[in-house]
Parts: C-alpha cells; structure tokens; sequence
C-alpha cells in the first residue's frame, strides 16, 4: 500500500476519514427538499456506498441528517455538505453528523466542531490553505474543471495532502481519479441520476455497486 495520497495508511487518518477513504465514494445528497433522502441512502448504503453528505442546501436537512443517523447502520458513516457558517456547522454536529464539508477556505470555520472538518479549493493555494487547517481530506472542487492527472500535478509540490475532488465525477471516472492520487470522490447526478425525482431505485442501486466496483478496481491497481 502506497503512502498519501491515495488510500494511504489507515493508522495516520481519524476514524471517519479512514471510513471515507475506505468507501471511495461519497454519495453528495443534494435536492431541493430532503424528503426523498432516506430511500436514497437506504438504497446506497445497501450496495456499497457508505459514506453520505447531506448537502444543507436541501430544504430539511438537518432533520434528514438526523433521521440517516437513526436510520442506517454504524457502518455507515454520515456527514453535512455546504457547509458554509459556524452555525450551521453546530446544527449539523447537534443533528448527529461525523463530519463537515465546505466548498471554500474560511478563517471563521478555523475552529474544532468536535469532527473532523473538510474545507475545499481548487487552485494550488486554496489546497494548500486548506490543508494547513490540519483537515483529514481537502475537497477539491469542482473536479469538472480539471483532468485527474491534475492530482499528480499537485502531489509532486504538495505531498501529502489527501484530497476528495467533487463535482462533474462520472462513474466511469472514478477508477482515473482514484490512481491519480485521489483518496475518494464526491459524487452527485452522476450517482443519483433521477433519484429523487421518481425515478427507479433499481437502477440507483446499480449505479452504486458500479461506483463500488470502480473503487475496488483502482484500489487492487494501487
């Protein structure tokens, strides 16, 4: 197993971080309400994919954050996207999540929530910044703006760092970002697809356990 980036060494990450990691995928839930988040989680976590972001720009997220938690198994490991003021980072632990994610690098978030907290940037500078807030996983976003061998590009001046790219990450993307050095992706649409607008679960559930294959596949490459 190689040292970071990538998977890395588990001993060195915080337990939800090594859960991410260990996932590969993290599923972004974002709609315009959250009343259709359970069913979805049901059915990801149930084929794979363990790790969950319930993006608080969704109307009731908080209370949907609260109800995965009571909801999916321990291994599941559930968490709030979008994350953008102190409050609503207090709101989101209060609810029960095991981690937080924001899109930016904000000095007014540079303080201990009680779990782990992963800012996000795009350039060199914002990575940099946002892992010298000591965050297990920098999210890197949008990943649709760059190739993944952008990854290896930054590794070679900023060793280390593990980093989440999100945002534009197809499923047949996930194996290249992922031996490009990523320690796990965020996905969205392309995961969710028609979800949370009547479409069929059977298929979610498909397009989990490829998404979960696509891990396991750069994974046994690594």
């Amino acid at each position: 197993m190689t040292n970071t980036p990538g998977e890395g060494d588990m001993s060195e990450m915080d337990g939800t971080t090594a859960a991410i990691v260990r996932s590969g995928v993290v599923a972004v839930l974002r709609a315009a309400s959250a009343d259709g988040f359970a069913a979805v989680a049901d059915v990801l976590v149930g084929n794979g994919i363990t790790a969950i972001e319930v993006t608080l720009t969704s109307r009731g997220a908080i209370d949907a954050l609260a109800g995965l938690r009571r909801q999916l198994p321990p291994s599941a490991v559930i968490g709030a996207g979008t994350v953008l003021t102190p409050d609503q980072a207090k709101a989101s632990v209060d609810a029960g999540a095991a981690f937080l994610v924001s899109p930016v690098v904000d000095p007014a978030m540079r303080q201990d929530f009680g779990v782990p907290f992963y800012p996000g940037g795009l350039s060199p500078s914002e990575i940099h910044q946002a892992a010298q807030t000591g965050a297990g996983l920098v999210k890197l976003f949008p990943a649709s703006a760059v190739r993944p061998s952008y990854l290896k590009d930054l590794h070679g001046p900023l060793p280390g760092i593990r980093i989440m790219p999100t945002g534009g990450i197809g499923l047949d993307d996930i194996t290249a970002w992922l031996t490009n050095g990523a320690s796990a992706v965020g996905m969205g649409g392309p995961l969710l697809g028609d979800a949370f607008t009547g479409g069929d679960l059977g298929q979610l559930a498909v397009r989990a356990r490829r998404a979960a294959e696509a891990v396991a596949v750069a994974r046994f490459a690594e």
